[in-house]
């Protein structure tokens, strides 16, 4: 049995008609090449999916122009007339825009206000006041920021200044005693830049003296 004839109207269900594009995209892409190939024929064929994605085939050329060049010449048409004056619209549109801008800049700093009438006058110093409070609330964060920066690096010299100052006072402590078990007093010891000499005495020295004190070659340096 042959397969029955398929009623050509549009496919509801969307993944039925996406593998049936694709399939008869390819067929009519075979068509084409065959046709190009047998009776060397300029063919230009330009397809758009439903998603609106292109698939296009061109005849001996990588660009469709010069078959399109040859259609306008032979139909004597013009295919980019209506393309060109969207675009010259468009152009002119950009610039009117860029002229608006211009000139609102233009009356941010002061100029070209001579023709503004009261209410473009009052909402454009409402404009103006709008931006200093955004300008000024930026500034603030700003400065909040450099100040806590200026605050933990303070923090920070204080705490190397406090542990430096921690280390000197133990050291001078530790000194202080070994003067004090060596019998010099902290008079002796003079100002801060004074070395500290710890003395300790040699008992087992055999050249005591006869009244069992020591002498002055019985003193070490500790």
């Amino acid at each position: 049995m042959g397969r029955g004839k398929i009623e050509i109207k549009r496919i509801e269900n969307l993944t039925n008609r996406q593998v049936t594009y694709s399939k008869r995209r390819a067929g009519i892409f075979k068509k084409a090449k065959e046709l190009t190939i047998l009776c060397d024929a300029q063919l230009s064929l330009i397809m758009f999916s439903s998603s609106g994605k292109l698939t296009d085939f061109t005849s001996n050329s990588d660009s469709p122009k010069p078959v399109f060049d040859k259609y306008q010449q032979l139909q004597r048409c013009d295919l980019w007339e209506s393309h060109y004056e969207g675009m010259k619209e468009n152009l002119n549109n950009q610039k009117e825009i860029n002229r608006k801008l211009r000139r609102e800049i233009g009356q941010r700093i002061g100029e070209d206000v001579d023709d503004l009438t009261f209410d473009e006058l009052r909402g454009l110093e409402q404009n103006l006041v709008d931006s200093l409070k955004i300008i000024r609330k930026r500034k603030d964060h700003l400065i909040s920021g450099q100040t806590e920066t200026t605050k933990k690096k303070v923090k920070n010299l204080e705490d190397i200044h406090n542990k430096l100052l921690n280390e000197y006072e133990e050291k001078i402590a530790v000194q202080y005693a070994l003067a004090n078990q060596g019998g010099v007093s902290a008079h002796e010891l003079g100002n801060g830049g004074a070395h500290i000499f710890a003395f300790r005495l040699q008992p087992n020295q055999p050249n005591l003296h006869n009244d069992g004190g020591y002498g002055l070659n019985d003193l070490r340096l500790a």
